[in-house]
């Protein structure tokens, strides 16, 4: 055989070797050097746990108010238009009753001077503003015909959000939380806002009981307008640094919350009862039975993720709470 020939073959033999080398590396990396047979060691650690609530909202007026006239009639002037801001008391139009709108009309065909004189002996009716506000809906132009029923303008005094929060959830939302709000239309438009109100009265919506919450936004973004979708987060409480137990890790029984706890890596795992308090769908506050540092088994199908197709991420990192890697 020719020494090139050997010397190739050789050099496939090497990058073989060398392959399969690396495939078994990467296997026992991705078994873990904490796996024991089919399960993971996790340390506890401190950390923070929130409680939220999630819902759909709308952003509407906390109050809407129609300016409607006293009487029939006729607009004979309009002096807003949409989002102008009002005073109460204001003068935001004026109107003429059918009789002066019927005597004007006559009075034009005798000239200017006969029409002023009329108009200055029978005044035009002041559209006053009953509120501070601002302008949402302006539907009637000057002269065109209106009657007690015509909602001339609509008035706002404040835009906020209401939201439908299940009556399971109700419960954990109090006046004065801090909420998160997001327009759907705009995702990076987000902002604060407080909880004003919770309603007393259920709706059924789609046969799910409900209960509405107004929220304040501590300050209205320019893109915000009465009909848009949101969605709300009310952050409910909040626990900072305490032991946190990952949900993989605990096993909830009849008489209580179980995890199996190791005293040292290599050692005999032992069930243990924990009291747990507030929590996601994470991981919870350990109240009782567990510290920083204390070991705890999780399955190990439990404690790792694949790579995701989209983005690159690590395969060896535990789904622990300190060490969850994008999960949502």
């Amino acid at each position: 055989m020719k020494p090139n020939k050997k010397l190739k073959i050789f050099l496939v033999l090497v990058l073989i070797a060398a392959g399969v080398a690396a495939a078994v590396l990467i296997k026992k990396k991705m078994a873990g050097e904490n796996k024991t047979g089919e399960e993971v060691n996790l340390a506890i650690t401190n950390g923070t746990v929130v409680i939220a609530v999630k819902s759909t909202a709308n952003v509407e007026p906390q109050n809407r108010l129609e300016v409607k006239p006293p009487s029939n009639g006729r607009i004979e002037e309009i002096l807003v238009k949409e989002g102008d801001k009002v005073k109460v008391g204001q003068i935001i139009g004026w109107i003429s009753s059918t009789e002066r709108a019927s005597l004007l009309d006559a009075a034009m065909a005798h000239g200017a001077d006969e029409l002023a004189y009329w108009k200055d002996v029978y005044k035009a009716t002041p559209l006053r503003s009953p509120i501070d506000g601002e302008v949402i809906v302006r539907d009637f132009e000057p002269g065109q015909s209106i009657s007690p029923s015509s909602a001339v303008v609509v008035l706002s005094d404040r835009l906020i959000v209401k939201a439908s929060v299940d009556e399971t959830d109700i419960g954990k939302v109090k006046v004065g939380q801090t909420v998160e709000i997001t327009l759907d239309a705009y995702p990076d438009v987000k902002t604060k806002g407080i909880v004003d109100h919770i309603s007393y009265e259920s709706k059924l919506v789609n046969n799910v009981t409900t209960y509405y919450v107004d929220i304040v936004p501590e300050k209205v973004p320019d893109v915000f307008r009465s009909g848009m979708s949101a969605t709300i987060t009310v952050i409910c409480d909040a626990r900072k640094d305490v032991p946190l137990v990952p949900a993989e890790a605990t096993t909830v029984e009849k008489d209580g919350t179980y995890v199996m706890v190791r005293a040292s890596p290599g050692a005999q795992a032992e069930k243990r009862r924990i009291i747990v308090g507030a929590g996601d769908d994470r991981s919870s506050e350990v109240v009782k039975g567990l510290s920083a540092g204390d070991i705890v088994v999780v399955a190990a199908k439990k404690a790792y993720q694949l790579p995701s197709k989209d983005k690159a991420s690590n395969p060896f990192m535990p789904l622990g709470s300190s060490g969850r890697k994008g999960r949502k």
